[in-house]
Parts: C-alpha cells; sequence; structure tokens
C-alpha cells in the first residue's frame, strides 16, 4: 500500500487555500517528500502528516517555489526530536544550495545527505522505492520522479518441497536472499519464487515544456501528476517563453504513454488561475482520466491482489 497526498498545488507563490506544489508518500512506515517550497509545512500539519518520519526529500530544480520552504522543515523536523539521517536528493549544485539554505537552520540533531543527480536518467533505491529521476525541459535543470515499489513473484512452496529446499530457509528465499546450506548446495530466491509481479508506479512532473522523455516515464503509472500551468487559450506562448505546460499539454502527455497512466493530477497553477475545473471538461476530451488537483488530494494506491 501507498499512500499519497497532494500537499499544494500552487506555482511561483502561495496563495490564500492553494500552498505551493509538493508532494508526500508514505510507504512502510517511512515518508517521501517532493519539493518543499514556502509554507509546505503548514500544509504538511493540515494534512495531519508528522515531520520525523520523512526520511527522503527529492528536489526537482532550484527555483524557490520548490525549495524556499527546507530550512522551515529541517527545523520542524529537528524540533520533533529526530535523530535518524535524512537524505536529499535534487540536481547538481544540491549540496550548495542547501548549505545556503541551511545558514538559517546551521545545528540540527540528525545527519543531512546530499545525493546531486548527474546524470540525463538515474536510479536510486531508498526505504523499498526505486527512484528514478529524469531531465525534463525547464529554464535550469529541472528532473522528473518516477517512485516505484516493486514486487517480487509470490512464494510457491510446491517448488520449493520438489527442489529439496529445508523449511528453516523458505524465508530467507522468499526476501530474495542467496542461501548456502550446510552440505554446500545453494538456493536462489528464483527457485522458489514466480514471476513478477505488478508494482506500483507514481510520476511526478513539473515545470518543464511537453517532451517525450516525460511520456515515456509515465507510462504504466498508477499515478501521472503533472504541470498544468494554464487552462486559459491565450496563455499558450507564455507557456513556451517560460518553459512551463498548459493542461491541455499535460493531457496529450498521459495519452501518448504507452501504457496509459491510470489516473492525471494536474497541479502547479499559475496565480492567475482561479478555478481550475472550468477548463476539464476540454481536458478530458484528450485525457478521460484527468482531475484537476486540489490541495490534500489523497490516494491509497493498493496492490493489485489486495484491492478489496
Amino acid at each position: 500500500m501507498l499512500d499519497v497526498c497532494l500537499l499544494g498545488t500552487g506555482g511561483m507563490m502561495p496563495l490564500p487555500g492553494r500552498w505551493l506544489t509538493s508532494l508526500l508518500t508514505r510507504f512502510n512506515g517511512s515518508s517521501l517528500l517532493i519539493d518543499c517550497g514556502e509554507g509546505t509545512q503548514i500544509a504538511m500539519k493540515e494534512q495531519g502528516h508528522t515531520f520525523k518520519a520523512i526520511d527522503t526529500i527529492c528536489f526537482t530544480h532550484f527555483h524557490a517555489d520548490h525549495i524556499s520552504g527546507l530550512p522551515g522543515i529541517l527545523l520542524a523536523m529537528a524540533n520533533s526530536e529526530r535523530t535518524e539521517p535524512l537524505v536529499l536528493i535534487g540536481p547538481k549544485g544540491l549540496e550548495r544550495v542547501v548549505s545556503g539554505l541551511r545558514v538559517i537552520a546551521p545545528e540540527l540533531p540528525f545527519p543531512v545527505q546530499c545525493i546531486e543527480l548527474k546524470d540525463r536518467e538515474q536510479v536510486i533505491e531508498r526505504k523499498g522505492y526505486r527512484i528514478t529521476a529524469f531531465r525534463v525541459q525547464h529554464n535550469m535543470v529541472c528532473y522528473g520522479y518516477s517512485l516505484e515499489i516493486l514486487r517480487a513473484g509470490k512464494f510457491d512452496a510446491e517448488r520449493a518441497k520438489a527442489a529439496g529446499i529445508p523449511l528453516k530457509y523458505w524465508n530467507p528465499l522468499q526476501k530474495g536472499n542467496v542461501i548456502e546450506a550446510e552440505d554446500g548446495r545453494m538456493f536462489t530466491p528464483d527457485m522458489v519464487l514466480g514471476g513478477a509481479r505488478k508494482g506500483l508506479k507514481v510520476t511526478y512532473c513539473t515545470d518543464s515544456r511537453p517532451v517525450s522523455q516525460i511520456s515515456a516515464h509515465a507510462s504504466g503509472s498508477d499515478l501521472f501528476i503533472c504541470e498544468g500551468m494554464y487552462g486559459e487559450p491565450d496563455k499558450e506562448e507564455k507557456a513556451r517563453e517560460h518553459k512551463h505546460m498548459t493542461m491541455y499539454e499535460a493531457a496529450h502527455l498521459a495519452a501518448a504513454a504507452d501504457p496509459q497512466p491510470q489516473e492525471l493530477w494536474l497541479t502547479h497553477y499559475s496565480p492567475s488561475m482561479v478555478y481550475p475545473k472550468q477548463y476539464m471538461d476540454e481536458v478530458r476530451k484528450i485525457f478521460p482520466g484527468a482531475l484537476a488537483g486540489k490541495d490534500g488530494r489523497k490516494v491509497e494506491l493498493n496492490f493489485q491482489d489486495e484491492e478489496s
């Protein structure tokens, strides 16, 4: 089970009733945050989430509306008596940017580790996630992220018995361990597991022009969260000029993915956009599974064989 909460949906500046775009996911007792602009810690408190459980923060890029809330988050985590390490992931230069922001949060009771992304696509295994960072097209270096929870094949007791594997080795093999028995025999997980089962996947992208790699990474996602900064037809040129995208361009990215994502949530709205829902009829003509994201929108994603 993966809990997903869109903490805010704004771009550029927080507004009354609309916090800056940020995503919180929870899996296996740990929390992962993508972006934390000004006020993100308030958005978290409004949704009833704790700071102490955050162990990974991913940054798309270093514009203020995506990272300026970091000092507040760090101080809130310190006040929650956190001592476990915190990992920050982001574009090259992350350590320098974080050091600058930490001038106002210099002493923390936990270590902070920075992982700087150097390739156009990079995979990081972390706390049960496979995090794939991929470059997109903004007016500075910017990444999208796919978060995947992978699942090994189902344990097959009959295969284990037929292979003569002692019962005491079944659980370690099921967990992916290779076992060397006392008699020298080697047992591997593939001897007792079936084919890999469908896991869970969430893809997140803001601040970019529509480029093919976004559709490629959104393919097969249970949820695709994407910038839809403008809905007004007369804002298309502005979107191109500032390297953002419209709601309709985001919908076309979802429609082009193969296989298509189950659902699309639009986010990162321009401050000029008062009622995002008013554009959704036209957006759904392009991708029927599109929803106008709103602050606090949540979903609980379950593995297929656990769905009610």
